[in-house]
């Protein structure tokens, strides 16, 4: 059963964070209690970003936060973020709020019960018996992994119009008392963003942009690449340094496992769809599935103008692939915890 994609949508929250007023204040806050920040401070111009959106503005960092105000903040911002991406893509697809059946909505980065569609329902104007599927923990696989879950929903309800919404808001676990060097690595990546995508298995008209179901892989004794540790103050990265290394060793096979149970090889595809993790995971992903430098030049443009919001960035370059008028069959891919990589193949048809 074929399942369309209708509508790719993006939001970003209102506080524009500059890379070098990032730094700034990391010095300011962390500078002080840590003695590697100074030889840290390189990779802030090395991490390939000029710019990230955060919900709260840069002053509220300065503050002593917990677990309630932290989460206070993602329900207020990730709530502002779901209504606004989702109402972009339902624009987009021509469809009513009122019209839609099931919702998904993948977020890792606070705790929200009621969930995020719920909090959203009725500024929305979703039915209330819309279908509600939220999903949580997977990260900046998030992307993927959730737009394969709808694609499944989709196919198995072809009728059924399906939104996905993935919303993360990774700045609000700015940490400045667990002095780890990966919470600095944190500071340099991170931002805030959501992403919204329309499915049916009914045709739209014009150009059609057909999604075929996803697979998934994890990696056995790799529970500590990556992730979030629980304490009382918060969320707090985990954020290996072997990643990029990792993705050398086993990435090629994965893609390759990915393709083969899709029917397909590399040959087939015209594009892949990358989650930017990170300057040097771009590099190692193009250096292991052997495609030429700078090949992945979406990634690195949504890097540089939003920098690493985990689960939605991966939309993000989907949605700038589609809208610069790519086609042919694509494949779609993010890590995430587990130690993970999500796959999805999607086939764009050339524009009339």
């Amino acid at each position: 059963m074929s399942v369309y994609l209708h509508a790719i949508s993006t939001a970003l929250p209102p506080y524009i964070l500059s890379q070098d007023a990032v730094q700034a204040k990391a010095h300011e806050l962390l500078g002080p209690k840590y003695p590697q920040f100074q030889r840290l401070l390189t990779t802030f111009a090395s991490a390939g970003i000029d710019q990230r959106h955060s919900v709260v503005p840069i002053e509220w960092f300065e503050g002593d936060h917990g677990w309630r105000s932290r989460n206070d903040a993602y329900l207020a911002g990730a709530t502002a973020l779901f209504i606004d991406a989702a109402g972009k893509a339902l624009a987009q697809a021509a469809w009513n709020a009122d019209e839609v059946d099931c919702i998904v909505t993948v977020s890792s980065t606070g705790i929200a019960t009621p969930t995020l569609e719920a909090l959203a329902m009725k500024d929305m104007g979703f039915r209330s018996d819309a279908r509600r599927v939220p999903v949580f923990g997977l990260g900046c696989a998030g992307g993927v992994s959730g737009l394969s879950l709808a694609q499944a929903l989709s196919a198995a309800r072809p009728e059924d119009k399906v939104l996905l919404v993935v919303v993360e808001t990774c700045t609000l676990w700015f940490r400045a008392d667990r002095l780890q060097k990966a919470d600095i690595i944190a500071t340099v990546l991170f931002g805030d963003g959501a992403a919204a995508a329309c499915l049916s298995g009914v045709a739209p008209e014009g150009r059609q942009i057909t999604l075929a179901g996803g697979t998934q892989i994890t990696w056995p004794d790799t529970l500590d690449i990556m992730g979030w540790d629980v304490d009382d103050v918060g969320l707090g990265v985990v954020f290996d340094r072997s990643i990029p290394a990792f993705i050398l060793d086993n990435m090629a096979d994965a893609i390759d496992g990915a393709l083969a149970r899709s029917g397909l090889t590399r040959e087939d595809i015209a594009r892949f769809v990358c989650h930017p993790g990170g300057a040097k995971v771009v590099l190692a992903i193009e250096e292991a599935m052997e495609l030429e430098g700078g090949t992945l030049d979406a990634e690195r443009e949504v890097l540089r103008a939003a920098g690493n919001m985990s689960a939605p960035t991966v939309l993000f370059v989907m949605e700038r692939v589609l809208r610069s008028g790519a086609s042919g069959q694509m494949m779609a891919t993010a890590l995430g915890p587990g130690f993970s990589a999500a796959f999805l193949p999607f086939h764009v048809a050339a524009a009339a």
